[in-house]
């Protein structure tokens, strides 16, 4: 049912210190909401630096979507004392607000109360700003209102030396993108493990669908939440992070110059219903450009390859020029059961999922086995908990019960877990113990346990509820790396930084979009 991976498992076991040193970094998004649980209408807080350059809190799509990001770490425990630590800040400096603990938004009277995220007058700043225009008028700004996780994760070079046989990073990184592609292909076919176990957005604020067309069959709970039944992540759904122009471009993961090329193509492929939109309308700019992607981060994918671009460098030419540095993964609903949107348990987890498919057979994948792959994970978003649920495997050859595999899989993740265990405990051994039963009791998984308090709160008020005991916490609780001290100096390092960008700049915006937008 899953690959084969005792080989290489007992290679791991022969080799536990190849994975001391796993890097890891969390973005969280979060709406900034009033104490009504509405969504805030007010600029992002000057109290918390400028959002274009802060290097730990920005904004995402609107002026009320937080975003916090941690630095590069090999320290679960620091990662979350951090992330904990600007979440802290931040709620001491929100005043009435607080930050929303679902994925799904809040009560959205309006769409045209939601301000696009604003970067100052800088050119790099108009440019993202109307970046975020543009994905308004393709998307609509409701569907940007949703929030999620997103966990980086990267293998220590030790690994790929003994795996691979490679020196060093700069002559091996053609045989390490291999690898962390191979950790692609076995995510897309198993990786809806991850919105089974953790997905938490079963259901929906009615003011969500106002105005929209939707085939899903909604019911309805006494409160107005709509919800499906077995859903465990509407955020994933077609409702959320999709788009349709998207789905012919075959995109695929079995070489890295063959991704970056139909990359390539689809920032520089037209698209009839953007056409439409038109790039601008009197004085007033409607998107960067009419293509099927306005700029490479447009591309919606539950995982991407990464490198750190350098100053001007587009994501794909910083992953030719230096090969894959790490995989960015993005299913991560907001863990509402954690103040910060994600604990620990969900960190070890991915961590052993994310090696053991680095580790197991990952045959090439053509377009015909990515679509039936993506229609194991609508399943599993859309009625995940359903009894008897069958996934494809082998591209669809097979049906077997979603149970059987997950436990199957968890088999494997045991063994890994045992490795990284085997200077430190415990901790990753009892991970696997918690979360196997979820297959054998779906109540378990946190879109049940999410639904059972939406089904008598609502949407809104369990999401209040939490948003203000959450908030009380992080303003009792003391800081565990950061202090007053670090904060506002980089709030004000940030302000100083946008400054200079708007003081450096030294063409026209017009002539910076002739350069930068694909026109």
């Amino acid at each position: 049912m899953i690959p084969d991976v005792s080989k290489a498992l007992s290679w791991l076991e022969a080799n536990p210190t190849v994975l001391d040193g796993i890097c890891r970094g969390i973005e969280r998004e979060t709406l900034r909401v009033t104490p009504e649980g509405h969504l805030a209408k007010t600029r992002h807080p000057e109290s918390l630096g400028a959002s274009l350059t802060h290097k730990w809190i920005t904004t995402d799509f609107a002026e009320s979507l937080l975003e916090f990001i941690t630095p590069v770490d090999n320290s679960i425990d620091r990662t979350i004392d951090f992330l904990n630590d600007l979440h802290r800040y931040t709620a001491r400096n929100l005043g009435d607000e607080k930050m929303w603990p679902l994925s799904m938004p809040c009560f959205i009277d309006d769409e045209e109360n939601i301000t696009l995220a604003q970067y100052g007058t800088s050119n790099v700043g108009r440019f993202k700003t109307l970046y975020r225009e543009g994905l308004k008028n393709r998307y609509s700004a409701l569907m940007q209102t949703i929030s999620g996780v997103h966990y980086n994760f990267s293998l220590p070079l030790s690994f790929w030396q003994a795996r691979l046989g490679i020196k060093d990073a700069e002559t091996g990184k053609e045989q390490i993108s291999e690898g962390y592609l191979r950790l692609i292909r076995n995510y897309y076919r198993f990786g809806w493990v991850i919105p089974y176990l953790f997905g938490a957005s079963p259901a929906i604020c009615p003011s969500f669908l106002r105005g929209r067309n939707t085939a899903l069959s909604f019911e309805k709970t006494e409160k107005g939440t709509f919800y499906l039944p077995y859903a465990t992540s509407l955020r994933m759904s077609d409702l959320g992070y999709t788009n349709k122009s998207q789905s012919d471009l075959n995109i695929t993961f079995n070489n890295l110059h063959t991704y970056v090329e139909g990359l390539k193509k689809a920032i520089h492929k037209p698209s009839a219903d953007f056409a439409a939109i038109g790039v601008k309308k009197g004085d007033k700019y409607l998107q960067l450009n009419t293509n099927v992607l306005q700029i490479e981060n447009e591309l919606y994918a539950p995982i991407r390859p990464k490198r750190v671009t350098l100053e001007g460098e587009s994501p794909s030419d910083a992953l030719l020029r230096g090969g894959i540095e790490y995989i960015e993964v993005r299913s991560l609903d907001i863990n509402p059961f954690s103040p910060i949107g994600v604990d620990e348990t969900q960190i070890r987890f991915l961590d052993l999922f994310l090696i053991w498919c680095t580790l197991a057979d990952a045959p090439e994948m053509g377009s015909k086995e990515l679509e039936c792959c993506r229609g194991n994970w609508s399943k599993v978003i859309l009625e995940g908990r359903k009894p008897g649920l069958h996934i494809g495997i082998g591209g669809g050859i097979e049906q077997q019960p979603l149970k059987s595999v997950g436990q199957e899989l968890f088999r494997d993740l045991e063994r890994v877990a045992e490795v990284l265990d085997a200077c430190s405990g415990t901790q990753y051994q009892s991970v696997c113990k918690e979360l196997v039963t979820m297959f054998e009791d779906p109540s378990l998984t946190f879109s049940a346990r999410v639904l059972g308090k939406m089904k008598t709160q609502g949407i809104v008020g369990f999401g209040l509820e939490l948003a203000r005991k959450y908030s009380q916490e992080l303003i009792e609780e003391p800081y565990s790396i950061l202090n007053n001290e670090s904060f506002s100096a980089e709030r004000d390092a940030s302000v100083l930084r946008q400054h200079n960008l708007e003081q450096q700049d030294s063409m026209s915006f017009d002539d910076y979009l002739k350069l930068h937008a694909g026109n």
